[in-house]
């Protein structure tokens, strides 16, 4: 029998996992790579581009194709850039292994995140990096069952309601009210069917991994944080879990403590919050931790 969902909190070991040693190298904090979409439609990988910085990974570079390089330059400083126009350039620059972890998905188009999420799955470059699937590249997981099968365990989807429906349409109907199974029942069995950490997003967002693993925030009476109800925030997240991951922290601890920085930047904002006020909350919120 599966262990209990369990409530994710702060612990002490996880405040821990945030901190730096004083003799650490930016490449000891790992190198995020963020692909970007088309000219006019970089926000929100820039968005998760900047979390990604803020919560600690060393290095973070934008991968946009050309039509979108100054739109993308003229908004960036400590985030750096490199064009990535199609499946050849990605690979070219996955073979430098200092490029540790990947986030695929916000803005990039539907059809670019089916390309070049298969090359970094499955082509001549591919390695098992840990990556975030968001947005764009969920929906081209649900559409290709084949691009679906290269998903591997140091993956990370991170769905809201309508894009695990698209992803697992028959477990979505399981936990409709009339169904049988709780949302954290379908989570695990997401989980066990993807081989990767599953994130469902919302108030009471669900975790779950492949070991069996479940756990849940509920962001709910003094934990509620409902100014993350704006566009943009799920791309901030995607950037939080994937920067922790650049940091070395497995799948599900990135995830569980992404979730918590999340809400708590939220909750430190608080009303008139808009997406691009959570990556500069962290700060705030890492020292009222003892980070």
């Amino acid at each position: 029998m599966s262990a209990m969902p369990y409530k994710i909190t702060m612990t002490p070991e996880r405040i821990d996992a945030l901190r730096k040693s004083s003799d650490a190298h930016k490449y000891d904090h790992g190198h995020l790579l963020v692909l970007s979409g088309g000219a006019g439609q970089t926000g929100a990988a820039r968005l998760a581009a900047r979390g990604a910085l803020r919560i600690g990974a060393g290095l973070v570079t934008l991968g946009v194709p050309p039509a979108a390089q100054m739109e993308v330059s003229m908004h960036i400083t400590a985030i750096m850039l490199t064009r990535i126009s199609n499946s050849a350039a990605l690979e070219a620059v996955l073979c430098d292994a200092r490029v540790n972890a990947l986030c695929f998905g916000p803005g990039m188009g539907v059809d670019r995140a089916a390309a070049l999420t298969k090359s970094a799955l499955g082509g001549s470059a591919a390695q098992a990096r840990p990556t975030v699937l968001d947005a764009d590249a969920l929906t081209a997981l649900s559409r290709d069952a084949a691009l679906f099968k290269l998903l591997h365990p140091a993956c990370v989807l991170t769905p809201h309601a309508g894009e695990f429906a698209r992803l697992f349409p028959d477990l979505a109907e399981r936990w409709c009210p009339a169904g049988s199974y709780s949302r954290a029942e379908v989570v695990r069995a997401a989980s066990q069917r993807a081989g990767c950490t599953v994130l469902l997003k919302g108030a009471d967002t669900v975790i779950a991994d492949p070991d069996g693993r479940c756990a849940i925030h509920a962001a709910q009476g003094r934990e509620a944080a409902p100014w993350l109800a704006t566009a943009g925030s799920g791309d901030v997240l995607a950037g939080f879990v994937a920067g922790l991951m650049a940091r070395g922290l497995a799948p599900m601890d990135a995830s569980q403590s992404a979730v918590c920085l999340h809400a708590a930047c939220a909750r430190h904002v608080g009303a008139g919050l808009i997406a691009e006020d959570l990556p500069e909350a962290l700060p705030s919120v890492m020292a009222g931790l003892g980070v």
